[in-house]
C-alpha cells in the first residue's frame, strides 16, 4: 500500500543511511516519495545509497555528520533546514557495537565512544530539529533500538546494552514532552539483521569464544536473517493516521525471529 499521500514531498533525515538498516529504511523512504537526507560519517556510503535511489528517479541528499559531534550535528541540521526546510521524519539507524569484553578489561574510550553514538548521536540529531518540526505540527521520530536492552545483562555487553536502554529511556521522555504537537517518538527493535555489525560481532564473539553469542551469530546466518524491508514497514506503518497515537513504544518487527518480549508496557 502506498503511502504516497502522507509523506510524497515530505522531508526524511535518516542517520546511518549509508548500510544496513539506514540504507533499507532510506530506499523505501524515497520510493515512497519522501525526500530522504542520508547522513553518516562516510560520504562513499552514502553517496552509493544514493545512486541507488536514483535509479528510482527517488530524492535525496548526502549531508556528512559525526553524530558523536554536537558542532557537526547542529551544521548537518542547518544545511537540511537552510536547503529543504524543517523535516516531517527524523529515522536514528546510525549505531556501533562497541567492543565484547568485560568491564573491568574493557577500552574506556571505546566504551564512551559507543554511549556517544548510540545515544547521544539522537539526542542531538532530535534536539537539533525538534523546535522546527513542531512548527509544522506533524512528525514521526523513530530511533532503533535492540533487543539486548531488555535482555538479562551477560557481562560482555555493558556499553552497547547500556547505550540501547539509555536510548529507550530518552526515547519515552521525548514521546512525553511531544505529547499533544502530532510529533510521536518510538523505538524499533529491527530483529536479528545481517548488517555489518552483526558481521563484526560474530568476528569478536569467534576471537572470544563467547559460546552464547558465537551461537546467536550463527542461528542468524544459518536463518538468513530478518529482512531490513520488515523495519520499513513498521516505519511506513507509523505515518498511517491510526498511528497518531503510538507514541514512546517499544515496537518489533513482524513475524521476526526473536519474539516480542516484555518491555514498559
Amino acid at each position: 500500500m502506498s503511502n504516497d499521500s502522507i509523506i510524497k514531498g515530505k522531508i526524511a533525515v535518516v542517520t546511518g543511511a549509508g548500510s544496513g538498516i539506514g540504507q533499507a529504511v532510506s530506499i523505501g523512504l524515497a520510493k515512497e516519495g519522501a525526500m530522504v537526507v542520508l547522513v553518516g560519517r562516510s560520504v562513499a556510503k552514502l553517496e552509493s545509497t544514493s545512486e541507488q535511489i536514483d535509479q528510482f528517479k527517488g530524492n535525496s541528499m548526502v549531508v556528512r555528520a559525526d553524530l558523536d559531534s554536537i558542532e557537526s550535528v547542529n551544521q548537518m541540521a542547518e544545511t537540511v533546514i537552510e536547503k529543504h526546510g524543517a523535516p516531517s521524519l527524523v529515522i536514528n539507524c546510525a549505531g556501533v557495537h562497541g567492543e565484547m569484553q568485560w568491564i573491568q578489561d574493557s577500552d574506556p574510550q571505546q566504551w564512551m565512544e559507543t554511549i556517544m553514538i548510540n545515544t547521544g548521536g539522537p539526542y542531538l540529531v532530535c534536539r537539533a530539529f525538534i523546535n522546527q518540526m513542531m512548527e509544522l505540527g506533524w512528525g514521526r521520530i523513530v530511533n532503533i533500538t535492540s533487543a539486548a536492552s531488555l535482555v538479562k545483562p551477560n557481562g560482555i555487553n555493558s556499553a552497547y546494552a547500556t547505550s540501547k536502554a539509555a536510548l529507550n529511556h530518552f526515547t519515552r521522555q521525548l514521546a512525553a514532552e511531544l505529547e499533544g504537537t502530532g510529533i510521536t517518538a518510538n523505538v524499533i527493535h529491527p530483529g536479528e539483521v545481517k548488517t555489518q555489525m552483526w558481521s563484526n560481532i560474530k568476528d569478536d564473539a569467534e576471537k572470544s569464544g563467547i559460546e552464547g553469542v558465537t551461537k546467536w551469530a550463527e542461528m542468524v546466518d544459518e536463518s538468513g536473517g530478518d529482512s531490513p524491508e520488515k523495519t520499513v514497514e513498521v516505519i511506513l506503518d507509523l505515518l498511517k493516521p491510526k498511528s497518531n497515537n503510538v507514541n514512546g513504544k517499544f515496537l518489533w518487527i513482524k513475524d521476526g525471529i526473536k519474539k516480542p518480549m516484555p518491555s514498559w508496557d
